[in-house]
């Protein structure tokens, strides 16, 4: 009797697992790098320059703004906004990037607020993507781009940014990560609905330049594709790089969305507001995924980020703005943290934008004890292990490439440097007392 209650017990215990198995959609998603490197951290407690976020605070009026919100006897502040985008700051973006673009956007029907860069854009690609319907991602990737293609029905089609040959022996610029002309041309054709650009480039720090936007945009026009254009780092430029939005380019609005974040505008990654913005022809889209998912967004962090946007728009021209002076902030701490990389070995790719730093570990392989972790790419085995036996963290690229092209990373590990100066000063040290054999 108790054996026959068992096995019926088991019977039905599987039968559950074998129908509430994850959507055959998801698969292939389940290992996510940021779930398993953040429980890392916690276990080992490193200094940790693997996740793309500051470790000091923000803007004090970015801060103050979200502060004065909580305080203000406007109620109505702490209930329901507009589901599209709370009307203050769809206002300010819209005057924002008009003026940047040097078209009148409408606030109403060409701009969306949303929860994250995240979820602009998986309310875009969602939104746009059907079953069959291919889609090009540019290698390396943000590693939610693939996840949310598939979950669409669509099928991404992978191109890599790769490292030309350097015969003058300087570092490796994030320039000289290229796409090959005749690749990325042979992956359009009449089943191609969207490609994905993402500018400045996370991990490279690439700022694509315009004969390269030309050439996207071209295809785009020819084959009549959608462009849906991350530039959540569109304020981290070094000079002399300027950031071009491809939407600007000729005939191009009619067929781009651009993606940006607040997080990343105004160094406040936790407040987690996004945004999108393109014709009306193609918001309508992200509207209804945006409606029938999350409906609206916090109302408190779009007050703030919308106050916040109009203090910089007023003195936008000027160099206390927050949009130009965060590029002269990061660009001593990168160039620090390609010195001490360069100290003890390491070969960096020297970022035109954003703020993670790649860099070839190679040379340093004959002292890592890479067999000791079971990962099947090397880049997994020595951040793991250099997070275990050497107290820094890194993130493996590897994690933003395709399968078949993981090989090309595997060499490489990305270093976030919008960290404190005394923090990055410690990694420095670290580094060095590990090579001198300290550790």
């Amino acid at each position: 009797m108790v054996r026959n209650i068992l096995k019926l017990s088991q019977k039905m215990s599987q039968e559950i697992i074998n129908k509430f198995q994850l959507p055959a959609r998801y698969a292939g998603s389940e290992k996510s790098v940021w779930v398993e490197y953040i429980q890392l951290a916690a276990d080992y407690k490193p200094l940790n320059l693997g996740q793309g976020f500051p470790d000091y605070p923000p803007p004090k009026h970015v801060t103050d703004a979200l502060a004065d919100v909580a305080k203000s006897p406007n109620c109505l502040l702490h209930q329901y906004t507009r589901g599209y985008g709370h009307p203050r700051l769809v206002s300010a973006i819209a005057r924002l990037y008009s003026h940047l673009i040097g078209r009148e956007i409408n606030p109403q029907t060409e701009v969306l607020t949303t929860l994250g860069a995240y979820e602009a854009l998986f309310s875009t690609i969602v939104g746009h993507v059907d079953v069959g319907d291919e889609v090009i991602i540019i290698e390396p990737f943000f590693d939610c781009y693939e996840p949310m293609v598939k979950c669409a029905g669509g099928l991404p089609r992978f191109i890599p940014l790769r490292l030309r040959e350097n015969v003058t022996g300087d570092l490796p610029s994030s320039a000289d990560w290229v796409l090959d002309k005749n690749e990325l041309e042979g992956l359009f054709n009449d089943k191609t609905k969207i490609i994905i650009l993402n500018t400045p480039h996370n991990p490279l720090g690439k700022v694509f330049k315009m004969a390269e936007l030309e050439l996207i945009a071209n295809l785009c026009k020819k084959w009549n594709v959608l462009c849906i254009s991350d530039e959540v780092y569109e304020w981290i430029v070094y000079k002399p790089n300027k950031h071009v939005r491809i939407a600007t380019l000729p005939g191009m609005w009619e067929r781009t969305i651009t993606i940006g974040s607040a997080g990343k505008t105004f160094s406040v990654t936790g407040w987690k507001l996004g945004w999108a913005y393109g014709p009306a022809h193609l918001m309508v889209n992200l509207q209804m995924v945006h409606q029938n998912c999350v409906y609206t967004g916090n109302t408190p962090v779009q007050e703030a980020v919308a106050v916040s946007f109009e203090k910089e728009i007023a003195r936008l021209d000027k160099d206390e703005c927050y949009f130009n002076s965060i590029s002269s902030e990061l660009a001593a701490k990168r160039d620090f943290t390609s010195k001490f990389l360069c100290d003890v070995g390491m070969k960096p790719t020297i970022p035109e934008g954003g703020y993670f730093m790649v860099a070839d570990w190679s040379p340093l392989e004959s002292k890592v004890d890479l067999a000791t972790e079971g990962d099947k790419y090397k880049d997994y085995r020595f951040t793991k292990w250099m997070t275990k036996h050497v107290g820094l963290q890194g993130i493996p690229p590897t994690a933003f490439y395709s399968e078949p092209h993981k090989n090309l990373a595997e060499n490489f590990v990305r270093y976030c440097f919008f960290k404190k100066d005394e923090n990055l000063q410690k990694a420095a040290e670290i580094l060095r007392n590990w090579k001198c054999g300290k550790n």
